[in-house]
């Protein structure tokens, strides 16, 4: 990377000719405002539209004013802060989202809407929010009146019965609005006033009522200033186009780098998009440029505020095992144990936490002893988090759950961890914050909301930043070597951003919110400021990631219309990359013996070597999804124990009426669904499809019974010797034909062509035959049962030459494995669809060989 020369943090964003121009400048135009009123600047203070804005214009005075004193340079709110000291108190609106909900609630509640208090809570802050501007910018004598005009007009329109919730919680928000004392009231007072000899409003894109309100009491001692260039010549804007949001982060982050190598530090990083921004500032890190991002980010979206929410997610009565899993990893707990568990969670598919507990309490199995023990732990730490209480406890509460699993010291160590902990006050004295009883469920929605309203914004470290994430109208007052604007496609650049809230024009104009237009023209305004920087680089995606096309901002299409885009060069340089292709792998078994072989086990040797020596020999298996939905393979595990339990209920009280049979296989499907820990709004679209399987199955069976056929065994574990190998299964159905010979029967719930392929090729049919090498009788039937819904019902697919193709197999198999043992290799020979979901593809790298193969 390029070493870059950088100015000064103060004034590294400055545009000289705005501030320090003798005869238009802003400096020159204070000094002269100063002079007009014989104000001392001592006494006179700047309102700047945006904090950090303070910084620059104190430099600027610095490097281009007088010497002497100089004027405050100040926002309202850090006017109000230096002013006088306030804490909210009572019901005052605390522009804090933790206390702020809970404030919420109770007006809630003191309204008569207390069932509802937890689901509209967040609808009355999000109203407030919106009002309380206005309210601050009234006298604290005038917010009655100003409630009363506020109520009527927000009302306006709605007095139908169908708005009777929302009209109710405007009426809430209104007067919480207007009864609430404010930060910025200490300057509406006499004393301010007479503080302060001038008052200089630095006017930006948009007007603020408190700022004209102050402006109106200081009267013929204050003036407007705008800070707004309306000329000025455009710079030469350049037009990127991406394909999709992926390529879009890769080229904005390679102009980035490109003007930085170029010179022309600091480069100002537009976020239209905090996704896209997010992943370009990611891009940038890795080539070793940290920007400082001005907009933070969510604190919801930190690891810190996940860990939080991770423990009170798996602390709740339905938790999933997956939830609990995730705690547990970011605890201090023993990771042995914790991998210990997973494995087991994976391995019998308990995606039930609270099944988990009770299927591990009733196991008698000695080496269930230790997961136990730390299930037993876990339990007594969630438990404690269980029943409600006052929020004033549940703080304590949580503050000990993060103790205890050794997650509050590394929250209190980190930047945002400490601002998690800070918004949810959990590092302040017990008593600061109350609220009312809370189940965890409340809780922890409340804490969701607070975290999901808070913003982390990173420090600089004190150095002057070479890339600046921030709003687009921040760059108003500032100077960067270069201005980048990703997102510019009509989606995250609207030439007319959609007001907040539901108001109505009519609403918004009695109110005082600003309108539409007002947005609008901010926005342009805004806009025309990015152009003028000399080096204005525009991307926008033709595509979105789900491949919807996407067309560019109305502004950049206005630009296009007039001509005024250049084309982009593309930053990143082509580099040659040569063809490595991997040779075809030829691994040897011979060191890796196995001693036992199943059909599925010597189904994947004849399908494909590599694959048996990667997912049996080496024992390579991705970890199994534990929360995922039911699919038809559950479906078929589910009916192979629904028949069976059915067959052996039939077995020890045999009946051919159709009524009994109908209630035995009834109550084998209530036992399998409970064993399989199947919810009824899962299994709902299986559950529809049961009833004709089921008919369909009892008249096969019928006919399968016809000829004295009876059932044996269901499921039964068959080992087989076989020189130094053991064969070994578990098979769906044994059953005893009249002759005595046995008739071995595997479930199907495919398709009926799929199963009829499979029986095509008796060599090449592996199960049936290798099932047949399982049972001791010489000679014996075999055949695949298609259990299907469809108007063909069950149906039987026998293979006719199974006692041939299990001799055939047999000796196929100790051959096979007796040249892996003498060091034959084991190439990848996989085809067709053995490759299309093979677990083992990433290994043998088949998409990466060498073409002359």
């Amino acid at each position: 990377m390029a070493s870059f020369s950088l100015m000064n943090p103060a004034d590294a964003h400055v545009p000289p000719a705005l501030w320090c121009d003798p005869a238009t400048g802003v400096v020159a135009r204070i000094v002269a405002a100063l002079r007009q009123r014989d104000a001392h600047p001592a006494r006179a203070v700047v309102l700047v539209p945006y904090a950090q804005l303070m910084n620059v214009a104190r430099a600027m005075w610095g490097r281009c004013g007088h010497a002497g004193f100089v004027p405050r340079f100040e926002t309202t709110r850090n006017w109000a802060r230096s002013a006088g000291g306030f804490l909210p108190a009572g019901y005052d609106i605390a522009f804090d989202m933790a206390r702020d909900l809970l404030t919420a609630q109770s007006l809630l509640s003191q309204a008569g809407f207390g069932a509802e208090r937890q689901a509209w809570a967040g609808r009355v802050v999000e109203l407030a929010m919106q009002l309380a501007p206005l309210a601050a910018a009234e006298l604290p004598d005038a917010r009655s009146a100003w409630a009363q005009r506020a109520t009527r007009a927000a009302e306006a329109g709605n007095e139908s019965q169908w708005f009777d919730i929302e009209r109710a919680l405007v009426r809430i928000a209104v007067l919480w609005a207007a009864t609430s004392t404010y930060a910025t009231d200490v300057l509406l007072t006499d004393t301010t006033r007479d503080q302060v000899d001038a008052l200089i409003v630095l006017d930006g894109f948009q007007t603020d009522p408190l700022t004209q309100k102050l402006a109106v009491l200081w009267g013929e001692r204050a003036m407007h200033l705008p800070l707004v260039a309306v000329d000025g010549p455009a710079g030469d804007a350049t037009l990127h186009g991406a394909t999709d949001p992926e390529d879009e982060a890769d080229l904005a982050a390679a102009c980035v780098l490109r003007h930085l190598a170029e010179g022309r530090a600091p480069v100002a990083l537009v976020a239209t998009d905090r996704a896209l921004t997010r992943r370009i500032s990611a891009q940038l890190v890795a080539q070793g440029v940290a920007p400082h991002d001005e907009t933070g980010w969510k604190l919801s979206t930190t690891r810190a505020a996940a860990t939080l929410m991770g423990a009170l997610r798996a602390c709740a009565h339905d938790a999933s095992s997956d939830q609990v899993l995730d705690w547990l990893k970011g605890t201090s707990a023993q990771a042995s144990l914790v991998l210990s568990l997973e494995a087991r969670l994976r391995r019998d598919g308990q995606r039930d936490w609270l099944a988990w507990c009770s299927h591990i309490a009733r196991s008698e199995r000695p080496q269930d002893a230790a997961l136990l023990l730390f299930t037993e732990g876990i339990e007594a730490r969630r438990a404690q988090l269980m029943h409600a209480r006052p929020l004033a406890d549940w703080l304590p509460a949580l503050r000990a759950l993060l103790q205890a699993d050794g997650s509050w010291d590394a929250l209190a160590a980190d930047l945002a961890g400490a601002n998690v902990l800070a918004a949810l006050w959990l590092d302040a004295e017990g008593g600061e914050i109350t609220g009312g009883r809370h189940t965890l469920a409340e809780f922890t929605a409340w804490a969701r909301d607070v975290l999901e309203a808070a913003s982390f914004v990173p420090p600089t470290g004190g150095q002057a930043p070479q890339v600046v994430v921030l709003p687009l109208h921040q760059l108003l007052g500032r100077a960067f070597g270069a201005v980048v604007i990703p997102g510019c496609d009509d989606r995250r650049l609207p030439a007319s951003p959609e007001p907040p809230g539901n108001w109505s024009a009519a609403q918004r104009l009695e109110l005082g919110l600003p309108a539409r237009e007002l947005l609008e023209s901010a926005q342009r305004a805004a806009w025309a400021t990015a152009l003028r920087n000399p080096f204005c680089e525009l991307l926008w995606r033709q595509s979105d990631a789900s491949g919807e096309p996407v067309q560019p901002s109305p502004l950049v299409q206005a630009l296009q219309f007039d001509h005024a885009l250049h084309p982009g060069i593309e930053p990143r340089s082509l580099r040659e990359v040569p063809l490595q292709p991997t040779l075809r792998p030829l691994p040897s078994g011979a060191l890796l013996p196995l001693q036992n072989v199943s059909a599925t086990v010597y189904e994947d040797l004849r399908r494909c070597p590599y694959r048996f020596f990667a997912l049996r020999q080496l024992a390579l298996r991705s970890a199994d999804e534990l929360d995922a939905e039911v699919d038809k393979r559950d479906f078929g595990n589910w009916l192979h124990a629904v028949l069976g339990h059915f067959h052996e209920a039939l077995q020890e009280a045999p009946t051919p009426d159709l009524r009994a049979r109908l209630a035995m296989i009834s109550t084998a499907e209530q036992r399998a669904t409970r064993e399989f820990g199947l919810s009824e709004a899962e299994f709902l679209p299986f559950a529809a499809a049961w009833p004709a399987v089921r008919d369909g199955y009892l008249a096969w069976l019928t006919g399968h019974e016809a000829d004295g056929t009876t059932f044996v065994e269901a499921e039964p574990w068959k080992e087989q010797p076989l020189g130094a190998l053991k064969l070994v299964g578990r098979l769906d159905r044994i059953d005893r034909m009249p002759d005595g010979r046995a008739f071995v029967i595997d479930y199907k719930t495919e398709s009926a062509a799929t199963t009829k392929e499979r029986i095509k090729e008796p060599t090449e049919d592996t199960q049936l035959a290798f099932y047949a090498a399982l049972v001791a009788d010489d000679t014996l039937r075999a055949a695949y049962v298609n259990v299907g819904e469809k108007s063909s019902g069950t149906q039987t697919f026998e293979q006719a030459e199974v006692v041939d193709a299990r001799d055939a197999l047999v000796a196929g198999l100790i051959d096979d494995f007796s040249r892996i043992g003498e060091g034959a290799a084991l190439p990848a020979l996989g085809e067709g669809m053995v490759c299309e979901h093979c677990a083992a593809r990433g290994l043998c790298r088949k998409d990466f060989w060498e073409l002359s193969e």
